[in-house]
């Protein structure tokens, strides 16, 4: 009998992740910054997200409590929205471009 071995993936990025954590940096985001991101924003927790006031496009990606991908969001527009994800506890910003040129995929994980 033949048995397939399920892989799981775990990725670690080549960004600064910050962490927004309080009700004021989880309020604030990215809002009003002017330049681009560098670096990444894992919002916890957090299950939807908006693009009011902001700049700049960016990438988003979804993560269970297990941090595993759900969902990804490429190249967000200023004044989106996307509206809540099922089974999502927290949302990572990134830079524009990121999740293509990290191979980021729903069903991995993050090595945060």
């Amino acid at each position: 009998m033949l048995t397939t071995r399920k892989r799981t993936l775990y990725r670690t990025l080549p960004f600064t992740i910050i962490r927004a954590d309080s009700f004021l940096t989880r309020l604030k985001g990215l809002m009003f910054r002017r330049t681009p991101l560098e670096e990444g924003l894992l919002i916890v927790p957090c299950n939807s997200i908006h693009m009011c006031f902001m700049n700049f496009s960016i990438d988003v990606v979804f993560l269970t409590q297990d941090h595993k991908i759900i969902k990804v969001v490429e190249n967000l527009k200023p004044w989106r929205f996307v509206p809540p994800v099922k089974g999502a506890h927290a949302v990572l910003e990134l830079p524009v471009g990121a999740i293509g040129s990290s191979s980021i995929k729903v069903g991995e994980f993050i090595n945060l």
